[in-house]
């Protein structure tokens, strides 16, 4: 050092080395003042943080508890405003029908655990717990706070929206409690109006219960304890007198604190290097290499990391697992990989738009991030698609509970702003034995098990078989060769013929798609059909069926055209707009034109179903409600949409001829239509005693094999022509 100092002292100057040696002094003292002030910033920042957050998770369980009371409240207005419900609890209680519908749903389910229906003097009528009867009085059971509650209802009468709800405390615990007074829902019954019964329904803050809370709202360690905790932090739960009923704890991660701890050592190391190496040309040049290096290290960060959700992409995926797998085969470890599909995705993107798409992956992926395991890598490798490896044992315990994770975790709908999102989620699960198999093979195996547990209803998980590949390859095979007929038009459109009731005259026809493969061997249609949805062609497939039924329609005039119509049809934002072209384009009348959809589609997505029927019906379209009968079969739906025409299905003619209460169940529908001024079509009819029955009970249409099978285009209409013969001679 002297020797360094004696050679500078002659390059520069005794004086000059003074003042270099001063500058180099004030610029130490001023870099360790300044580092001085940037810790205590860095530790303010992280107080700061740590605030933040326990904030943020006392409103998270602020919210819970909120959403948790207005659930019960909803769940009390679905069973006390309910006609079945007045008609068994007014007048001579049906207790069979209380105990079935109300006493037992308390077992086990996810809503309540325990009831009691008070009768119009405050007696209890009917009081269970756990799927069983207990002894219990209802206000004596939930205390001052129910017997307030029960006052407030009486008063509020037969006012909409007067249900309430509030944490309470009870003999079995802390819980919360929702009442309500038992009234119809129409004018179909009655119930006394200075005589209400009321409904009350609790469900107890027991472990389970907090621990399900937790998992939902994504709060870690979430207790209930009936004093403060003396450390972390704690939401007091109250009922509406202000009595404290317990705490709800958690132990806050404090993530300022932690970042704080990363970043003191590198500060305090870099203020030694200012001290020790302040050289002006070594700064300037280890300035100039560490930018380099960060512009190299962020561009490499850049290329495998998904922009929008923040994870490792495709790329990145491949890199990780090449390293997991070479890893994996030196320690003698099996890799996993888990593929992951969202169900419903599509429908969010298409009926709220991308930016809410955008928003829910985006959600998605910090929900997936807070899920897997510390050593497991999560990537997004495509628009819906998210993958998740690891090393370990492909049938511990470890997977089985990450799985229920993850599908517990797409059972709860997604709040976005002010919109609400369901998607679900498929899973397909791959192994490389001891690192046997490259990534992309890895990769591939686990996308053919996600199709197969797709295919197979969705929402669960499914191991890779070889036997998937071939069924995969047989079933791309079809899709190969069905997209190519339709794209020739080597698709089939018969129709079979719809004729009234009254006279047996063909007043329509219903179109329906055939295909033979290879031009020969004959494929059922509810195997092309699906096919054609899952994989898009239906959007070409369903404009061809409706292009050729209208085309033929203009030889037949006075004559309806119905034609079936596929859910994902309806998804298309497009379809209605294309559909009027196509009807424009042949020249027929758009009110001859009856366009068919059963009711599923209109449950489970009942806004959209909406517009685009409104548009339709706009136009001049009529639509059908199909198979009615087959499935849900709603009497809300009918209300809601007004469809033109029921078509109800062959199970409730069949029905009516096995039993007396399977005829009175197609009259009742029949009369239900009827009621709505919703004309009725059966079909299935296959004898002249089903038409008879099905005239008389007041279909005025019928179809099925009696009145003929479906035909070609030609020979339908030759089976038309004499009747069209009549009806030009009697004009």
């Amino acid at each position: 050092m002297l020797r360094l100092a004696h050679h500078l002292s002659g390059m520069l100057g005794a004086r000059r080395l003074l003042v270099v040696l001063g500058v180099l002094a004030s610029f130490a003292v001023v870099v360790s003042l300044a580092t001085v002030l940037v810790m205590m910033a860095l530790g303010f920042l992280a107080n700061r943080a740590n605030e933040l957050d326990e904030e943020r998770t006392r409103q998270t369980v602020f919210g819970a508890l909120s959403s948790m009371r207005s659930s019960m409240v909803t769940t009390v207005r679905d069973y006390a405003v309910w006609d079945d419900a007045v008609s068994a609890i007014y007048g001579t209680p049906d207790m069979p029908w209380l105990t079935a519908n109300i006493g037992l749903a308390t077992q086990g389910g996810p809503l309540f655990d325990t009831v009691f229906l008070v009768d119009e003097k405050g007696g209890t009528m009917l009081a269970y717990r756990n799927g069983a009867p207990f002894a219990a009085d209802a206000r004596s059971y939930g205390g001052t706070v129910l017997t307030d509650l029960y006052g407030k209802v009486l008063k509020a009468g037969l006012e909409p929206g007067e249900e309430l709800g509030a944490f309470l405390r009870t003999p079995d615990g802390p819980a919360v409690a929702a009442i309500s007074a038992v009234r119809p829902v129409s004018d179909a019954v009655k119930a006394p109006a200075n005589a209400l019964r009321t409904l009350v329904i609790i469900r107890h803050l027991s472990p389970a219960r907090i621990a399900r809370i937790a998992d939902n709202f994504l709060v870690s360690g979430l207790l209930l304890s009936e004093e403060p905790p003396a450390k972390g932090a704690s939401v007091a739960i109250s009922d509406p007198e202000g009595q404290t009923l317990g705490f709800l704890s958690w132990t806050p991660e404090m993530p300022g604190d932690k970042s704080y701890a990363q970043v003191r050592p590198l500060v305090l190391l870099a203020l030694g290097g200012v001290i020790f190496f302040f050289v002006l040309l070594v700064l300037t040049g280890a300035a100039f290499t560490i930018r380099l290096k960060a512009d190299e290290n962020k561009a490499r960060l850049q290329a495998i990391t998904d922009r929008l959700s923040g994870l490792r992409n495709r790329t990145g995926l491949y890199i990780a697992l090449e390293e997991l797998t070479v890893r994996a085969a030196a320690q003698e470890r099996d890799v996993v990989m888990l593929y992951l599909d969202l169900d419903g995705f599509k429908d969010v993107n298409d009926f709220y738009g991308h930016a809410v798409g955008d928003r829910l992956i985006r959600g998605v992926s910090a929900g997936l991030s807070r899920l897997v395991p510390a050593n497991a890598m999560l990537a997004r490798i495509g628009g819906d698609e998210f993958a998740i490896a690891f090393s370990g044992d492909p049938h511990g315990p470890e997977i089985g509970r990450l799985i229920g994770s993850l599908l517990d975790f797409f059972s709860e709908p997604f709040s976005i702003g002010e919109r609400v999102a369901v998607v679900g989620a498929s899973i397909g699960i791959a192994v490389s034995r001891r690192g046997d198999v490259g990534g992309e093979e890895l990769l591939r195996r686990a996308d053919v098990a996600m199709y197969r547990a797709k295919h197979a209803g969705r929402g669960r998980a499914m191991h890779y078989e070889v036997l998937m590949d071939d069924d995969r390859d047989a079933r791309r095979e079809m899709e190969d060769a069905l997209r190519a007929a339709v794209a020739r038009g080597e698709i089939d459109v018969v129709f079979q013929p719809i004729v009234r009731a009254g006279d047996r005259t063909i007043c329509g026809v219903e179109a329906l798609a055939r295909w033979y493969r290879g031009g020969t061997v004959p494929v059922p249609p509810d195997v092309f059909i699906p096919l054609a949805e899952a994989t898009g062609v239906i959007d070409a497939l369903g404009p061809l069926v409706l292009k050729r039924a209208c085309e033929a329609a203009r030889h037949w005039p006075e004559i309806g055209i119905s034609i079936n119509v596929s859910p994902a049809q309806f998804r298309n934002p497009y379809f209605p707009d294309q559909a009027l072209a196509i009807i424009a384009a042949a020249g027929i009348e758009p009110s001859r034109v009856t366009l068919e959809i059963t009711e599923g589609y209109f449950i489970q997505n009942p806004g959209r179903a909406r517009l685009v029927m409104d548009r339709l019906k706009a136009g001049g379209v009529r639509i059908a409600l199909d198979d009615f009968g087959a499935g849900f079969s709603s009497i809300g739906y009918l209300i809601r949409f007004g469809f033109d025409r029921m078509k109800i299905d062959r199970s409730l003619t069949v029905a009516a001829e096995q039993s007396v209460k399977g005829g009175a169940m197609l009259q009742a529908t029949v009369a239900l239509a009827t009621s709505f001024d919703m004309p009725v079509t059966a079909e299935g009819v296959e004898t002249a005693e089903q038409a008879a029955f099905l005239h008389l009970c007041g279909c005025d249409q019928l179809q099925g094999y009696f009145f003929g099978r479906p035909m070609s285009e030609k020979a339908m209409g030759e089976l038309i022509a004499p009747q069209i013969d009549v009806q030009a001679a009697a004009g």
